[in-house]
This record gives C-alpha cells, sequence and structure tokens, in this order.
C-alpha cells in the first residue's frame, strides 16, 4: 500500500503544531505537510504538486473563507474541515466531506475522522473529493459576509422614544424572559427581542454568546477566570451583580474569539 499522502492548511501555527503532532502519533506511517493558512499560498502549491489523499482545512484563512481555496484549487482530495465556529462545521459537513474538526481538536475526534476517511479510501477506486454543493455554499458564505448587522434600536422609554447605537453597548443580557442592554455608561435599557433573535442580528465579530443568559461585546470583557470542571467566569465592565459562567465546551471558543 502507498504511504498516504495529508496536507494540513491552517493560518494558527499553535493549531498546526498540535494537529501535526496528534497526527504523526496516530499514523506515523503518513507523509504531512503543512502549508501557509491562506488561500494563496495553497492554491499555489495544488497548481505545482500532485493533490493529496486527504486536506485537513481550516475554515477560515487568512485571507478568506476556505471555500474558495476549493473553487480555485479544484482538490482532488477528500477533506476533513477544522474550525471553532459550529456554524461553520455544519455547513462545511453538507458538502459532503469525511469529517469536520471543532476546536480544540481532540485526538479521539482525529482518530474517528483518520478510520473514516480509511474505510472510503479502501472502497474508491477514484480518490476524489465531490465538489457538487461548492456553488451553493460558497453563496451561502458571500451571503453571510454581505449581510447588513443591526447598527441601532429604538427604545421605549416612559416618556418618548430614543436610540441607542449598537456600538456603545458592552452586554445583553435575558432575565424573567426579558431582555436587557447595558451600555458602556452603565445605562440599562430594555430590548424587544429575546437572545436568540438579537445573535441574528449582530455582527459575531463584535458580539459573543457566552451562555443562554448572556451576549457579550469584545470590550466588555475584563478578565477570564478558570472555574471548576473546565469552566470559566467572566468579569465585565460595567459589573454585573452576579456571577458570569461560560461552559468548558464555550470557553476555548471565548478565547479563539478574542484571540482573533
Amino acid at each position: 500500500m502507498n504511504k498516504i499522502k495529508a496536507v494540513i492548511i491552517e493560518d494558527e501555527f499553535p493549531a498546526v503544531r498540535l494537529l501535526n503532532k496528534m497526527i504523526q502519533k496516530v499514523r506515523p506511517e503518513w507523509e504531512v505537510t503543512v502549508l501557509p493558512g491562506t488561500i494563496e499560498g495553497a492554491v499555489s502549491w495544488f497548481n505545482e504538486n500532485p493533490h493529496p489523499d486527504i486536506i485537513f482545512l481550516d475554515i477560515q484563512l487568512n485571507d478568506g473563507i476556505s471555500f474558495t481555496f476549493i473553487e480555485q484549487a479544484q482538490p482532488q482530495s477528500m477533506i476533513v474541515f477544522t474550525t471553532a465556529y459550529d456554524e461553520y462545521a455544519v455547513r462545511a459537513f453538507t458538502v459532503n466531506s469525511i469529517d469536520y474538526l471543532l476546536k480544540p481538536i481532540h485526538e479521539e475526534r482525529l482518530l474517528e475522522a483518520i478510520l473514516k476517511f480509511e474505510r472510503l479510501f479502501a472502497l474508491s477506486s477514484e480518490h476524489t473529493y465531490n465538489l457538487s454543493n461548492i456553488e451553493q455554499l460558497l453563496k451561502s458564505f458571500a451571503e453571510k459576509k454581505e449581510k447588513q448587522f443591526r447598527t441601532r434600536f429604538l427604545i421605549s422609554g416612559p416618556k418618548h422614544l430614543y436610540t441607542v447605537q449598537v456600538s456603545d453597548i458592552a452586554y445583553f443580557y435575558s432575565e424573567d424572559k426579558i431582555t436587557f442592554a447595558v451600555t458602556k455608561d452603565a445605562k440599562t435599557h430594555v430590548i424587544d427581542f429575546p437572545l436568540n433573535k438579537l445573535e441574528e442580528q449582530l455582527d459575531d465579530r463584535m458580539f459573543f454568546r457566552a451562555n443562554r443568559q448572556f451576549i457579550l461585546s469584545a470590550d466588555a470583557i475584563k478578565s477570564i477566570q478558570n472555574h471548576f470542571n473546565g469552566k470559566a467566569v467572566v468579569s465585565v465592565i460595567p459589573p454585573y451583580s452576579e456571577t458570569i459562567y461560560i461552559s468548558r465546551e464555550k470557553v476555548s471558543l471565548l478565547k479563539m474569539w478574542l484571540n482573533s
């Protein structure tokens, strides 16, 4: 059997190093190549080299969404998408990729994806990647990119209506089925939308859904402290009267989001 050739396309060096180390551990016989975490660099390499058997492909690269790389390079490879965002992962999975891995990647999940690849690889005479849905997927991401996010809210005050700019809001929280917005000057306003609707209207580069009760702006996060069982506690500005917990599953996503 010929040696399996794998390629990693990832723009974060710590993630590259960790993934490469895990692959070498579970499949030391594989030949692994790490490419630059850019669409331009990856496309250039694919134009000049034989395509690998499998690609571990980060969805968000330095210069854009990696589906653009697929469109330009037309890789004849099976693909495992890697991502820190569930939304991207679900959409990527519908493109007939082998699997997707949510960051931080765990060795057990990596091995599951590799075993799935090996089963498909053994059954397939032509080890090609199905690109049939790529146009639809690219369209959906283009629409997301062009989406106009909410910039202000109209608030019903006791005597008059007034507006609050989204850029002035530190965080949103829900209490007794009422949604509140706390502005950076520590004023609280009632918002006529549940958090789920707000999450769709807000720019996810500026706001993070911390838990069922809170949506936080990046500017509002003062500190993150480790808590029991992998959870974390977030301190915000202006201060909130109770403790804001982040689940173990969301802690790593929060850190990646703040570091993006």
